[in-house]
């Protein structure tokens, strides 16, 4: 079927249908495919999108096909390149991790400014001069093979550490010895979710794999029958010992953590994305010993912290939906014998890490960080004071440090980084990000909106200073609200750009993130997810009201689950927005749970399975939702072709149907990016040239003049 569409000329009025140059979208095939839930016919005509690109020619065709017509697109606009200049001119500054301590050095990692891949550095000291330990950017040469994960033995000795291919989820895990930099032959596949834990002598570690998939399974096949092995250093990956499985529970993974006496493997088992864990230990000098098991449901929170002895702490939800610390006694297990160390707080405890004897502990009012020291009795030690409205990050350490470091930054404040003593109390700035911004240039700001059912929604609002509030600025509203993930102000090159070009960048916290704890995640899951989608609309309607901006200048911004939030809100209010750019969305919500790691989210959106959250699945699906002769919002959906987490063919799927449907003049796109995935370990040259054409797109939609 050939689609109709035109694609204008767009001037500072908007789209201009009378200077248009018609043209077709690609003629995009359909097929009936109809499938039954609960007594209801459901259509599903790009069913045949699904297929993998590397694997159908079909697909292969179809992709190539749209992005000549997206890219064909991008290269009128005259804006393009100088967006491209300016955002790889205002990216190329010094990037540095905040530093950690392992065994006899520092580690750090460090981007000079324009490198693909990020670097990771020893210091001796943090005056020394810093010697390159891993540089990923020699592994390829477009950049698309990323360090993805590091694990250093307790002396320091050894580094395990991940490589990631094309943005897949899958690690290919190796072991170099530090001091010589010499690799070892070791080397460990269908490893994904998981990271190593060493042995405190530094003999092996554990960690957990799949079994290796079916020949051209590796990016579609879900993932299921995770174990757990020990690796002794110097061994093949065939003679590793099986530590822990659960044959008659497919769906479960794991982690193992060494304790910090090294006496126990401490293994967290999941079964979602819900933070919910059952607990299981081994003595690690009986690894034969059947694994006892600690909790024994997936009611709560067990977050495991590290031990002193046989007592165990854990950060937990268990009878506090905004998080506290507990002790548990191993050898008194019952929980009328558990010890509250830190009671709930009147804000969300957002993270905790153990350090010098001393729980750091991060919490969020209204999504800005703030951070309290407590020592190993839950004896409250002082407030860590930060900058102001930002977002603080880190902590990291052994329980043997008397030091930690972490990062600070928000919307207009480049990422500082900080040593704090935790001993003296002493907090010192060891570096800035010498980035061409000046705070002092931007309004941060935070506001509140008011959802449908009355629910107060917070929202940051960033623009340079002197901007008129007259209705007509061009204005980006990002989200994301789910998985009990909070959205926190951190500094983004893209999004300075994006406020030196005139645009104001707001951000809403949406119910089913984790700015308030527990109940806040919960009140947009399941059957009320549809809470999520009336944040955002009730956010897009304060902006307007607020004379911040107008539906012709209003864009909407989201990835992954922010990829179905926004699907979901321009089929729901295609009248609301100007345009729309959703990544690597979770668009049809009938089928993710059939693909790799979309089994995971049903903990979130509920399952099709169920006749209930069939119907909420249903009543929102973006795919499904799109109703033909609608004029919907100029879209640019953006997806990658090796995307193993939220498979490809979501945006595939959604992009044709929307071309089907859509009516009038605005542009509806898909650009397709190759050899990258979810977004993990993408190269600095994709990220700039993918935010750059997101750029230009809404340049030309919303009708933007760029300042000289």
């Amino acid at each position: 079927m050939v689609l109709r569409g035109v694609l204008a000329v767009i001037l500072a009025g908007g789209v201009s249908t009378s200077m248009a140059d018609e043209f077709k979208y690609p003629a995009t095939k359909t097929v009936d495919q109809v499938d039954e839930f609960h007594g209801k016919s459901v259509a599903d005509p790009y069913r045949w999108l699904e297929d993998d690109v590397r694997e159908s020619a079909d697909v292969k065709a179809w992709v190539e096909a749209q992005n000549k017509l997206t890219f064909g697109f991008l290269e009128q606009i005259a804006e393009r390149n100088v967006i491209r200049e300016r955002l790889t001119k205002l990216w190329n500054y010094e990037k540095f991790s905040a530093p950690s301590r392992k065994g006899p050095r520092y580690v750090f990692s460090k981007n000079n400014g324009l490198q693909n891949q990020f670097v990771l550095y020893t210091q001796d000291t943090l005056d020394a001069e810093p010697a390159v330990l891993i540089d990923p950017n020699t592994w390829s040469k477009d950049g698309t093979v990323a360090l993805a994960g590091t694990a250093f033995s307790k002396d320091g000795k050894y580094l395990a550490y991940g490589v990631q291919d094309a943005g897949s989820d899958w690690r290919v895990w190796r072991v170099m010895e530090v001091a010589t930099r010499k690799l070892l032959d070791d080397e460990l596949r269908w490893v994904k979710f998981n990271e190593p834990s060493w042995l405190k002598d530094g003999s092996g570690f554990f960690y957990a794999r799949y079994p290796e998939p079916e020949s051209g399974a590796a990016f579609q096949t879900l993932n299921l029958n995770q174990k757990i092995y020990f690796h002794k250093l110097g061994t093949k990956q065939s003679e590793d010992v099986l530590v822990f499985e659960r044959p008659d529970e497919p769906k479960w993974g794991f982690q193992a953590s060494v304790s910090d006496d090294g006496k126990y493997v401490v293994i967290t088992t999941w079964i979602g994305t819900d933070d919910k864990y059952r607990i299981f230990y081994k003595p690690v000098a009986d690894l034969a010993a059947p694994a006892v098991e600690l909790i024994d449901n997936f009611d709560h929170e067990y977050t495991f912290l590290g031990n002193d002895g046989s007592t165990f702490y854990f950060r937990t939800d268990l009878d506090a939906p905004r998080k506290r610390v507990i002790a548990i006694d191993i050898e008194k297990p019952k929980p009328a014998d558990w010890r509250e160390l830190i009671p709930q707080a009147e804000n969300v405890l957002s993270g905790v890490s153990l350090v010098g004897n001393t729980f750091i502990a991060e919490y969020l009012k209204d999504a800005v960080s703030q951070i309290k020291l407590f020592d190993t009795a839950g004896k409250f030690v002082r407030d860590l004071s930060l900058e102001g409205i930002g977002s603080a990050g880190g902590f990291t350490g052994d329980r043997e440090d008397t030091e930690t470091f972490y990062t600070f930054s928000s919307f207009a404040t480049p990422p500082s980084i900080y040593r704090h003593d935790l001993q003296t109390g002493e907090t010192k700035l060891i570096r800035r990000a010498n980035v061409d911004v000046n705070p002092e240039n931007y309004v941060v700001r935070q506001v509140f909106a008011t959802s449908k059912d009355g629910t107060r929604v917070p929202m940051f609002i960033a623009h340079k200073k002197g901007l008129p509030l007259d209705g007509n600025q061009p204005t980006l509203l990002y989200g994301y609200g789910g998985f009990n993930i909070p959205l926190t102000p951190g500094f983004s090159v893209s999004r300075v750009l994006w406020m030196q070009m005139g645009g104001v960048m707001a951000v809403a916290n949406l119910r089913g993130g984790g700015e308030y704890g527990e109940d806040w995640h919960k009140a947009g899951t399941k059957l009320k997810k549809q809470n999520v989608f009336d944040d955002f609309i009730a956010s897009a309607e304060w902006l307007i009201a607020n004379k911040y901006t107008s539906p012709k200048k209003l864009a909407i911004q989201g990835g992954s689950n922010g990829g179905l939030l926004v699907g979901a809100c321009i089929t729901q209010r295609p009248d609301l927005f100007a345009a729309a750019l959703p990544a690597v969305g979770v668009m049809d919500m009938l089928r993710f749970h059939r693909f790799t790691a979309g089994r995971f989210w049903v903990d979130d959106y509920g399952s099709a399975d169920d006749p209930d959250e069939f119907q909420a699945l249903y009543a929102y699906s973006p795919y499904h939702n799109l109703k033909p002769g609608t004029a919907y919002p100029a879209t640019l959906v953006t997806t990658a072709d090796t995307d193993d987490r939220v498979v490809p063919g979501h945006s595939f799927k959604f992009a044709a149907r929307l071309q089907a449907s859509h009516e009038g003049p605005n542009p509806v796109l898909i650009r397709i990016e190759t050899r990258a995935g979810h977004g993990s370990g993408k190269p600095t040259a994709k990220i700039i040239e993918e935010a750059a054409d997101q750029w230009a797109f809404l340049v030309r939609v919303l009708g933007m003049k760029l300042p000289e």
